[in-house]
Parts: structure tokens; C-alpha cells; sequence
């Protein structure tokens, strides 16, 4: 049976998609060198080249070598394309920014926001904050790609909505996605915001690491796991939530999920504040509130953020036998005084995991610090705006 012109339209432009991955690296190339890669006749790369340049996803670079005649020209991916939205929206604050397709951040916005102020609030303050990063940067709404989103608690990956959050009232079974799509007729991928992280340092920090263990301890413990270079989310997205293993040997401290000794309810920021008795101002971020206490040279607080460390420590060593990573990044608002936490990690885990699992293993601070969420959310948005699917997208 033929095919009909729409259908033909949107299975060349799925053809074109799959053949952009070759350019992703930005390498520039010229047509006969895709033809080699790829063992594709000339005209059919000639053709899939033209349907990108046409949709501005390639460009051209310049003229290569010649051998003899005119100089074959170069084509590369072009990050300026489209633009992308990555925000996270954590505990007490949130972050946005508007960046191209190769990560770059043109515009960014910051606030103090609880996430307990609620869905409607914080998705809100989020729609607007992307109207105003889109007229900061020059760029219109048909520019936008994609929109990429971090959030504090477990989330339904497929669906993009948060299952029973700890910490966010209000927002279980939210659908962000449809209320985005209220203003922006774009895809919107929500995940949990350690998993954003792990795939931001990754991509900014650490490329060449296939297996990472990101560790955040902030106002909540969780992990994102990076494994043979892909993001592991487990069977239901859970995978990596730390903050609700039991503490071996720990006290029988009561955690907001409702059992006892959980790690979060004995090593996060509240948890350290508690023991040491400190009342934050309002709107005072807690972690923030023990981190400077530690700088302070406060001896207690040095003290509590070690022990904090070696509870960690013992849940990690864990970790460590299970997945054998070749690092361990901690980052989250305890990490701005992170030797004296990674001390009491390191303490438990090289003296619990067996010596060939930590031969090579570092535990290291997180380098991209608050901006890893923001970043992995553009990672996870531009990732999916320049997939095949997306690229199918303008007739389909």
C-alpha cells in the first residue's frame, strides 16, 4: 500500500533524526566521511543532511582539505538550534535556566521557595520564571525545545508526577507536565532532582566516568546512580533512594516517612540542626544554617557533620559492594563542608568495602555545587529535544 505524503514526511524526518545522533559529538564532517561511517550511498546522506540543515539542527563549519577541486564542506551539529529549560525545585529554593542544546546557560533565575508552598505556587513561580528567561535570552516560544525538571521527592518518570513525597504536601499524583502545557506546548520530562544531579555532574564533571554514585545530603539524603553511563532509575524510579535505608547500629530516630533509623532522619541537615539544637531564621535554609556553623569552627558541629559522615559511611559501603562505582560525588548544601563529611565516608567505606572495590574508588565534593540539578535538567531535556522522537515532532 503507498504511503501517503504526511507519512512519508514524518518517516524521513525520523530517519533524519537517527542520522543526527552520528553529529552530536559536534565533530564537523563532511558528506562523503558520513557516507564511510555510516555505509550509506552519498545521495541518501546528501538527503538526510539537507532535511537538517533545513530544520537548523546542522550547520555548516567551514570547508575541509581538498584533494583536488573544490574543498567538500563541513557540517556539525548547531547548538543554537533550539533552546532548552532546565529548573530544579528543591526543598527551600528554586533554580531555572534557559541554555542551548550543548548545555550552554544563556539566562538563569533564583529564588527562595519551599516546595511545601505547594503545586499551583511553585509551578507558577516555574511557568512565569521560563516566560522571563525566554525574553531574557531573545528567544520565543517556538524556540523552546524541551523542559527539563527536578524535583525533591520520588517521581513517576513516565508520567512526570510525584508518588507520595515526604516533604512536598500537596503534590502527590500532581500532574507538572499538564499544567506546563497550559503555557508551552513542548515535552516536559520530570524526574527526582538527586537523579538530575547525578546526571549533571556527569555530564559537565565527569564524562568519562560510566559508573557514579552521587550522594546528595541536604534536607533530604538521597542517590542518583550512574551506571555504564546511562541513569538507572530502577523498576518504578526509586532506585537510589538512600535516605530511607536503616542506619546499622544507628538510633531509633522517628523519620517523616513513619519507621525509625532511617538515614535521613539521623544525617541530613535537620536531622545534625536537632542534635545540636540550633533554630534556624525563618526562611533559613537548615543545612546552610549547620554548614556555617562547621566554618564557624564550632567544635560540636564539626563534631555531628562527622558522625554524620560515618552514618552515611555505613549505608555507602553497601552501595559500594552492590555497584561498584569508580566514584562517589557528594554534593547537596552539607557539601560545602565536605571534608569534614567525606572524612567520616571515607572512614566506614574503605574499612567496610573489600580492598578491590575501593582500589581505584574517590569519594570527591560535587564541582558543579548548586548548579548540578539546573544542569542535569538541561541534560535530560536537550537529551530528549535531540532524539529521533523529538526531531519527528515538528509534522508529526
Amino acid at each position: 500500500m503507498p504511503i501517503d505524503t504526511a507519512e512519508n514526511g514524518t518517516a524521513d524526518l525520523a530517519k533524519a533524526g537517527e542520522f543526527l545522533q552520528l553529529l552530536r559529538d559536534g565533530r564537523p564532517r563532511t558528506r562523503a566521511e558520513l557516507a564511510q561511517v555510516t555505509g550509506m550511498a552519498r545521495s541518501t546522506v546528501a538527503s538526510r543532511v539537507d532535511t537538517l540543515l533545513q530544520l537548523g539542527y546542522v550547520a555548516p563549519v567551514g570547508d575541509s582539505t581538498s584533494t583536488g577541486g573544490r574543498p567538500p564542506s563541513l557540517f556539525a551539529l548547531n547548538p543554537d538550534a533550539r533552546v532548552v529549560i532546565g529548573a530544579d525545585l528543591g526543598a527551600s529554593h528554586a533554580r531555572a535556566v534557559l541554555a542551548n542544546l550543548a548545555g550552554e546557560v544563556k539566562a538563569e533565575f533564583w529564588e527562595m521557595l519551599p516546595i511545601a508552598d505547594g503545586p499551583e505556587a511553585v509551578v507558577g513561580w516555574l511557568a512565569q520564571t521560563i516566560g522571563r528567561l525566554l525574553a531574557e535570552a531573545g528567544c520565543t516560544a517556538s524556540e523552546l525545545a524541551a523542559i527539563g525538571v527536578g524535583l525533591p521527592g520520588p517521581v513517576e518518570f513516565q508520567t512526570g508526577r510525584p508518588v507520595s513525597p515526604p516533604i512536598m504536601p500537596g503534590w502527590d499524583g500532581y500532574d507538572l507536565p499538564a499544567r506546563l502545557h497550559q503555557d508551552y506546548d513542548v515535552p516536559v520530562l520530570v524526574d527526582n532532582d538527586v537523579n538530575i544531579m547525578a546526571l549533571g555532574e556527569h555530564k559537565a564533571n565527569l564524562p568519562t566516568d560510566q559508573d557514579i554514585l552521587f550522594v546528595k545530603v541536604a534536607t533530604g539524603i538521597g542517590a542518583g546512580i550512574i551506571a555504564g553511563g546511562n541513569l538507572e532509575r530502577g523498576a518504578q524510579g526509586t532506585a537510589g533512594d538512600l535516605g530511607h535505608v536503616r542506619v546499622p547500629g544507628g538510633p531509633e530516630t522517628l523519620c517523616t516517612c513513619g519507621n525509625v533509623g532511617c538515614l535521613e532522619a539521623v544525617a541530613s541537615g535537620p536531622a545534625i540542626a536537632l542534635k545540636l539544637g540550633l533554630t534556624p531564621k525563618p526562611g533559613q535554609n537548615i543545612p546552610s544554617l549547620v554548614a556555617q556553623q562547621v566554618r564557624d569552627g564550632d567544635a560540636a558541629a564539626i563534631a555531628a557533620v562527622r558522625q554524620a559522615g560515618r552514618d552515611l559511611g555505613s549505608v555507602l559501603a553497601t552501595c559500594v559492594s552492590l555497584l561498584n562505582p569508580s566514584v562517589i560525588v557528594v554534593g547537596g548544601s552539607l557539601a560545602q563542608v565536605g571534608e569534614h563529611l567525606l572524612a567520616g565516608i571515607r572512614e566506614v567505606v574503605y574499612q567496610r568495602s573489600l580492598p578491590l572495590a575501593t582500589k581505584h574508588l574517590r569519594i570527591i565534593t560535587s564541582s558543579s555545587g548548586s548548579h548540578a540539578g539546573v544542569l542535569g535538567a538541561v541534560a535530560l531535556a536537550s537529551e530528549f529535544a535531540l532524539s529521533p522522537k523529538a526531531i519527528e515532532m515538528p509534522i508529526g
